[in-house]
């Protein structure tokens, strides 16, 4: 969906080129172009004791992706396993507030029942401090150097670390959206940097490019990626 808050982490991963275990949900969708970001995806739950083998085996460069849903449904168990026999591995927590694949239930880590009244709340960051995990760190998936940031150092750790990517659903009823961006033509060069997101708000005209303003949610992920600057609200 146009302004999804996993498309800025997935591309962060496929530009550090690390190997990506991925999950069941609505993220898994990061496997198709022009993100390729999921090498390969087994069942639920399964990406974080995929990448805990994995670096035991010495593959050190691969990160495990996980939904905050599906993470508490059948995720804890993994990296339970990850803090107990101390691998070198790196598991991503795509927290989008919601369970996104199936119709926008709550989970034990929104605060809310599944009929949308107050229940008790997870701390995912408390969890995996609890679990065994010292490095626990947040990152905002529309800042894409943060993101790039965290991976890198996180992946050069000599010990389990988790990263907890935090947007929510841009689809959800309580996200209020940013004016969408336009795109100056005069500045656009037509080099598609902004394409390689896969955001369907974007697309190509007479060699430019073009936001669909009835999609975009003013994200500004592109404009990041634009080398010209040629998004804006102005």
């Amino acid at each position: 969906c146009a302004g999804c808050p996993h498309r800025g982490l997935f591309y962060s991963l496929k530009k550090t080129k690390c190997t990506v275990l991925g999950d069941i949900g609505c993220y898994t969708l990061g496997a198709a172009p022009p993100l390729s970001s999921i090498d390969m995806t087994l069942c639920m739950g399964a990406s974080i004791g995929a990448t805990h083998g994995f670096n035991k085996m010495g593959f050190n460069n691969c990160v495990a992706v996980i939904g905050d849903s599906t993470f508490i449904h059948s995720g804890m168990t993994g990296l339970a396993n990850v803090a107990y026999n101390q691998s070198n591995s790196t598991v991503i927590i795509l927290d989008n507030s919601i369970t996104g694949m199936t119709g926008h239930q709550q989970n034990p880590s929104t605060g809310l029942n599944i009929k949308g009244e107050p229940a008790g709340k997870i701390d995912l960051e408390s969890l995996c401090r609890a679990m065994g995990i010292n490095r626990v760190r947040v990152v905002d998936p529309y800042d894409l150097n943060a993101c790039s940031v965290a991976i890198k150092e996180e992946l050069a750790a000599n010990e389990p670390s988790v990263i907890i990517s935090r947007r929510p659903c841009a689809l959800l009823k309580n996200v209020k959206h940013k004016p969408p961006l336009h795109v100056d033509k005069a500045k656009c060069i037509g080099c598609k940097s902004c394409m390689k997101i896969g955001c369907p708000a974007i697309s190509m005209k007479d060699g430019k490019a073009v936001v669909d303003q009835t999609q975009c949610v003013g994200c500004e992920v592109c404009s990041q990626l634009c080398p010209k600057g040629a998004f804006s609200r102005d």
